[in-house]
């Protein structure tokens, strides 16, 4: 529905439906009529049983996803949003919408329920505030996902992106190193939207491992590992792990030394594998205790 990018039929549409946008949910609806096909084919809808989308908004997206997926599952928390898309979307039979809040759904019952057991990628222009959470939510939940391609806040996508033991990467960076191959895909302009927000965004994709690429006995220590290393990114990894994981520092440092890492060492400077060596050392430590 190529009139979904055009600002002044976006306009009409929400005023016939007495619609305003709410800021609290983060809703700028996309205008640039190049981003969702790019989207829709970059995610790789045709290579699964079909393409989960988070918060549609008008439709824009999944218009360009149902064309190119079997089956598309677009779980909207805005009720007011329904009757839009009904209406943008009443030429795509193979589209289901489903209300309910993503962090909150069963999903792998979702994916059992509707696509089969899946397998499945997401699709989505993410409202930045639940951004990580949901990415987050994505990755730990075991889901049988293919790929996961999100439009984020361009410094969300570069700090996702950015590999463990360089300075622009967090917490959430060890854990989507751990489960997928990340990439930007291309850049979006604040202009790109209506209402334009105050940042740039980017398209990312997240193509998920067959097997992580580090041994790790406990993957969720490993994550509560990075979370706490990270707490505190100002200070030692030793410092900032005993106070938001409330361990004694010579256990800390017991399990810094014993992975072959210096007493100073910073969460930004270490690697995947050297995450996974200090998780493995305090999992021990645990033990011991």
């Amino acid at each position: 529905m190529s009139q979904l990018s055009d600002p002044a039929f976006v306009r009409g549409l929400l005023a016939r439906h007495d619609l305003r946008l709410a800021k609290s949910m983060g809703q700028n609806f996309l205008i640039n009529p190049s981003v969702c096909p790019r989207m829709a084919q970059a995610c790789g809808a045709g290579h699964c049983r079909g393409v989960i989308e988070i918060g549609p908004g008008i439709g824009v997206l999944t218009w360009e996803l149902a064309q190119a997926a079997e089956k598309v599952v677009a779980i909207e928390l805005d009720r007011r949003l329904f009757p839009v898309l009904e209406e943008t979307l009443a030429d795509c039979p193979n589209v289901e919408l489903v209300q309910g809040d993503v962090l909150k759904l069963d999903l792998a019952a979702l994916i059992a329920e509707r696509f089969g057991g899946g397998p499945v990628c997401v699709c989505a222009n993410l409202p930045y505030y639940i951004t990580s959470p949901v990415i987050m939510g994505l990755l730990e939940a075991g889901l049988p996902l293919t790929a996961i391609t999100v439009m984020v806040q361009k410094e969300a996508a570069q700090r996702l992106c950015a590999p463990p033991g360089v300075r622009a990467c967090g917490a959430v960076s060890v854990s989507v190193h751990y489960h997928c191959q990340p990439q930007v895909l291309f850049q979006v302009g604040r202009g790109s939207f209506l209402p334009p927000p105050k940042v740039d965004s980017a398209v990312i994709r997240l193509d998920m491992r067959p097997q992580p690429p580090v041994a790790v006995e406990d993957p969720a220590l490993l994550f509560r590992t990075a979370r706490g290393a990270f707490a505190q990114r100002r200070k030692t990894a030793a410092n900032s792990l005993s106070a938001s994981l409330g361990l004694p520092k010579p256990l800390v440092e017991q399990a810094l030394a014993g992975a072959g890492l210096p007493p100073a060492a910073r969460a930004e400077q270490l690697t995947l594998e050297q995450f996974a060596a200090l998780a493995n050392q305090l999992g021990k430590q645990e033990r011991v205790e």
